[in-house]
């Protein structure tokens, strides 16, 4: 199926600032991290479609968008693979057998696979072009959370289980004045901060931490990590500094 979009010349320009490097096998002292829009849901994107010359209107596309949605929902769970001018989607079955088995093995479940098609990845090379706006000046970054039981990134925490934040500036610590207020806390929808209770690894550059068990599954929640520590790690600040995750994680059991 190939990639039709309805303006054919349009070029498309992607914002991006230097960050410090947080992975542990960074090489260099920098990564470029895009400076997004701001996040849309599926009303959001239909909203945009008079911008884009799209001729139909917002109310269709929107309609159309949350049908077609829900329709790859249930094909993909019934194991059939989708192939869109966007993205391929298939289900799939991990571990190793016997050929004998009659059941999944225990903790073992069907997963998905996702992967942009080439029709977009050839327009997005085509397509985008990169405009350097020089350093962040954020002082610290969550650069992203690996829920340790699912193995996905920037996507859930499970509940009881081990989260590993990487990112700059993360180490929790305080003097004797400002101990009562630091942590790192999820925060939900109603704005209260849940504190994870034990850091099992409190570095500059990586966190490990112990999801709390008092979330509540299915619902989304941020990431804030309040320290009096620098972001760069050589002293202490004389007040508490914040850092906020610009992405969510959904609470799962």
């Amino acid at each position: 199926m190939a990639l039709d979009f309805t303006v054919k010349d349009v070029m498309h320009r992607v914002v991006v600032k230097f960050v410090h490097a947080f992975l542990p096998n960074a090489k260099k002292p920098y990564n470029l991290k895009a400076v997004h829009q701001q996040e849309l849901d599926i009303h959001g994107i239909a909203s945009k479609a008079e911008m884009y010359n799209i001729g139909i209107s917002p109310m269709v596309i929107e309609e159309g968008l949350t049908a077609g949605m829900k329709l790859i929902n249930y094909l993909v769970a019934d194991g059939y693979r989708i192939k869109t001018p966007l993205f391929n989607l298939k289900i799939r079955v991990p571990g190793e057998y016997e050929g004998t088995e009659t059941r999944l093995p225990d903790g073992v479940q069907p997963t998905v696979r996702l992967q942009t098609s080439a029709a977009f990845r050839e327009y997005i090379r085509e397509r985008v072009k990169v405009e350097f706006d020089g350093v962040d000046s954020s002082d610290g970054l969550i650069g992203e959370a690996l829920d340790e039981a699912t193995g996905l990134v920037d996507e859930c925490a499970t509940m009881g289980n081990i989260i590993t934040l990487h990112g700059y500036g993360l180490k929790v610590e305080a003097d004797d004045a400002h101990k009562g207020g630091i942590g790192l806390f999820f925060v939900g929808p109603s704005g209260d901060p849940i504190p994870a209770r034990v850091l099992a690894v409190n570095a500059p550059r990586t966190l490990k931490a112990l999801v709390p068990t008092g979330l509540s599954a299915g619902t989304e929640y941020s990431l804030r990590i309040v320290t009096q520590s620098s972001a760069k790690g050589h002293h202490m600040n004389k007040e508490l500094r914040v850092v906020n995750s610009e992405f969510t994680l959904t609470a799962v059991n």
